[in-house]
């Protein structure tokens, strides 16, 4: 859900995988998140990957690298991501075909959201909802 204002997000979650390849391409075929750009190492390896959602994007990455932003990372556990979707219904239907592991299916809440949540190929935890808390400024 766009907020209209052009504005760059200030917070990127940024996920690691053993491999990056096969959650971009669950994140873009089966999310419906937008590749904006996949930087890769000689290996073949994701050095950098910036997917976009709405007005939000994440960061993607390939685990085992070296640096400190990878030695921090190396037992970190599953993450949780909430992203905010215009059709709940129309985005769960999209994941389910493409066979990703939904763990709450479309669901009103009562605090007036409607969502549904799926785990990807490596254990993180998406929330898609309606829901979008309302930031100061």
């Amino acid at each position: 859900m766009a907020d209209g204002t052009g504005a760059a997000p200030s917070m990127y979650p940024t996920l690691l995988y053993t491999d990056a390849k096969a959650a971009i391409s669950q994140l873009t075929e089966a999310l419906g998140f937008t590749e904006l750009a996949v930087y890769e190492g000689e290996d073949g390896s994701v050095m950098h990957a910036e997917l976009a959602q709405g007005n939000g994007a994440v960061m993607i990455g390939s685990r085992g690298r070296a640096g400190l932003f990878a030695s921090a990372m190396r037992d970190a556990g599953p993450t949780g991501v909430y992203v905010v979707v215009d059709d709940v219904d129309a985005h769960h239907r999209r994941a389910a075909a493409h066979g990703v592991e939904i763990l709450m299916p479309p669901t009103d809440q009562d605090y007036g959201s409607r969502d549904y949540m799926a785990r990807d190929t490596e254990g993180n935890v998406w929330s898609f909802g309606t829901y979008a808390p309302r930031l100061p400024g």
